[in-house]
């Protein structure tokens, strides 16, 4: 068994096997178990390019446990059973209408669909720790600290994946622990990589997937972890809010969920669609906190983890093509987050399920060929029966916040999702921006260090760590962009990225962009809302990038 073990190979080598995974998130362990349960003879590796299993999983979670009710039907009778404890015990929906003004909405509104009874607070990181060891005591390989950094073909099938040397320097040139990566060989290949995921988008690409589908829309999602007091604790209460401080017009809402352990899951979600340059989710999530309904909950806590993560909206319109010639997309990778629910990881874990069972089910398998199967079960499932029911719910915002509420309860209560026209309104994301002339400054109140925290105080949170001589892993393809982002929006990627990673300093050329790569959280916002998109977004050294725990 092979975890977060370096091996020293004098020359690239290969490992052949019948089914490679990438990506240990929710869909791919689902899939490499289901694969094991079907057919324990099969041989199936995973690779994660974290440290540890869970180290890059960033979700909110109020889980639901449908998908996990088919991998696993007696979880809730198992000695080992999965961290999953805190069943959702109240559930509340808050407009904010600014600082101080808030309404909650009476529960017998809320339609089913997005109703929480049943479901559970949980860590997905954690739940993928416990699927990660389910699936290695049925033999799978796990490769933790394994950055896949190109797809190998063969013609135009695809049949593995090829990792990332390590001891490489600044300067492209090896060091004294050079180290070379290896090529692992399979009759196919599972991406599950999450949302933007850099291998699948080269896959969707070059395979045209996305040809008869709208593009993908996103989102970042940013995350504290806090330790509260028992007296404000109520163990499951799942609580949303809209509004304040994004405004009527930029899409996104807030969630706070109280896990056991006296623990506050607390986020923001914005829509990258946003149009002001001078925005800045991370700043607009700090000022969100100073809400009396945030800040009688958090006033004599403490804040003990920090992350992002960029995720999808696109939902049933942005569903590309699932098979190609040697392998298939899953989980995030093709985005089956619900956006409405504000749920994925149910679908991922389905899909990674369906996955498994239509690779099983062909029997005889070659190197290359294409498991449509899998579309077709997809397809037939439940993900697209709920994904099409909420197809137009996020285009509905373009009506505005309350627009997009008003359509939400009308879709929910009458229509039910039968109604014969689609929304589909699409802004890529890097041309969204008003020019800075036309846009409003946003002035962000200073941060407390006790409620509000800067930046780089936060990160420190994340544990997000790189080796610093290695080459850059962010790409800029075109040198003259900063510029041009500068003098037309006021360099937003100062802004938008909530790491840090961008920033443009003074020179006697004046002012020039620095990147510290270093700061990378991984949540993939630059290949999404770069002006221009100058940023090519690479796998780093295998081991680098966040080191979430609990989230």
């Amino acid at each position: 068994m092979l975890r977060g073990v370096r091996y020293l190979f004098s020359q690239r080598e290969k490992f052949h096997y019948d089914v490679l995974i990438v990506g240990a998130g929710p869909a791919g362990l689902s899939a490499a178990i289901r694969l094991k349960q079907i057919e324990p003879k099969t041989t199936v590796v995973v690779i994660e390019k974290s440290a540890a299993i869970g180290g890059h999983i960033l979700s909110g979670n109020c889980f639901q446990p449908t998908g996990l009710d088919e991998l696993f039907p007696n979880w809730r009778q198992m000695e080992n059973r999965p961290p999953i404890d805190t069943p959702v015990s109240q559930d509340h929906f808050h407009i904010l209408f600014d600082d101080k003004r808030s309404l909650q909405v009476p529960h017998f509104l809320y339609p089913s669909s997005i109703k929480n009874h049943g479901n559970y607070v949980i860590s997905l990181g954690d739940l993928c720790v416990w699927l990660g060891e389910q699936a290695q005591g049925l033999g799978v390989d796990i490769f933790t600290g394994t950055a896949g950094s190109h797809v190998i073909f063969e013609g135009d099938k695809v049949v593995g994946i090829g990792t990332g040397d390590m001891g490489i320097g600044k300067d492209g040139n090896p060091k004294e622990n050079y180290q070379p990566g290896i090529d692992l060989i399979a009759k196919q290949t599972i991406f599950s990589e999450g949302a933007k995921g850099s291998l699948s988008e080269k896959i969707i690409h070059k395979y045209r997937l996305r040809q008869d589908s709208q593009p993908q829309q996103y989102g970042i999602g940013l995350k504290e972890v806090w330790e509260v007091d028992k007296e404000v604790h109520l163990p499951g209460l799942v609580q949303h809010t809209v509004g304040w401080p994004l405004g009527i017009n930029t899409y996104g809402g807030s969630f706070l969920y109280h896990k056991g352990s006296n623990q506050i899951h607390l986020g923001l979600v914005v829509g990258l669609d946003y149009k002001n340059p001078y925005l800045n989710p991370y700043e607009e999530f700090q000022r969100m906190k100073t809400h009396p309904i945030f800040q009688k909950v958090l006033s004599k806590g403490q804040c003990i983890s920090y992350g992002a993560r960029s995720l999808n909206e696109g939902g049933y319109f942005a569903i590309p093509k699932l098979t190609f010639p040697g392998g298939l997309l899953a989980g995030c990778s093709a985005g089956f987050l619900n956006v409405m629910k504000i749920k994925g990881a149910h679908n991922a874990i389905k899909s990674g399920i369906l996955a498994a069972e239509s690779i099983i089910q062909k029997k005889v398998i070659d190197y290359g060929e294409e498991v449509s199967e899998y579309e077709s079960a997809v397809q037939k499932s439940w993900i697209y029966d709920e994904l099409y029911r909420s197809r137009n719910f996020k285009g509905s915002f373009k009506f505005s916040l309350f627009g997009g509420l008003l359509y939400g309860a009308f879709d929910a209560f009458i229509t039910k999702g039968r109604e014969p026209w689609n929304i589909k309104p699409y802004i890529k994301e890097s041309q969204s921006y008003k020019k800075k002339y036309d846009a409003t400054h946003i002035q962000y109140p200073k941060h407390d260090g006790v409620l509000t925290f800067d930046l780089l105080d936060n990160l420190a949170r994340s544990g997000t760590n790189h080796e610093h001589d290695q080459p850059i892993h962010l790409k800029v393809n075109d040198h003259k962009a900063p510029n041009l982002s500068l003098s037309l929006f006021d360099g937003p990627e100062e802004r938008f990225c909530p790491a840090k990673v961008y920033e443009y300093v003074d020179t006697p050329e004046g002012k020039k962009l620095q990147i510290n790569a270093q700061n990378c959280l991984h949540c993939k916002t630059c290949a999404i809302k770069m002006p221009k998109d100058y940023i090519d977004w690479t796998v780093p050294e295998g081991g680098g990038g966040p080191n979430y725990s609990g989230m």
